[in-house]
């Protein structure tokens, strides 16, 4: 059984910041990538930014160069800090892993269960 358990979201106002944390817990052998996604309601899920065990980072379109990535392999934790958002950001962000799970061997994806975060003044 594997868990992914975000915190961080809310509310922030528009230039502010915001660090949305994810943690990965249960029959994890090991992770390959951690990621966001984020969605807003009657649209398609998107990519906001992944990374790879290597340190290899994939940024959405519409969050390069404002939002950053980051990872700590040793606590199966993922971090995505957002600076300066602006209102078109708030969506329901869903952290992404990709691992082997210890019981099957097998690579699956896992995701989180999402957290809210809301950027309005």
């Amino acid at each position: 059984h594997v868990q992914l358990v975000e915190s961080g979201g809310g509310l922030v106002q528009p230039g502010g910041s915001l660090r949305l944390s994810c943690v990965a817990s249960g029959s994890i052998y090991s992770i390959k990538t951690m990621g966001w996604y984020r969605q807003v309601p009657g649209k398609q899920r998107e990519l906001v930014a992944r990374i790879t065990t290597e340190g290899d980072i994939n940024y959405g379109d519409s969050t390069k160069g404002r939002f950053t990535i980051s990872r700590d392999n040793a606590a199966n934790t993922v971090y995505l800090q957002q600076d300066s958002p602006k209102p078109e950001d708030t969506a329901v962000y869903y952290c992404y892993a990709y691992l082997l799970d210890r019981n099957n061997l097998a690579f699956s994806e896992y995701w989180g269960q999402g957290t809210q975060v809301t950027v309005s003044s």
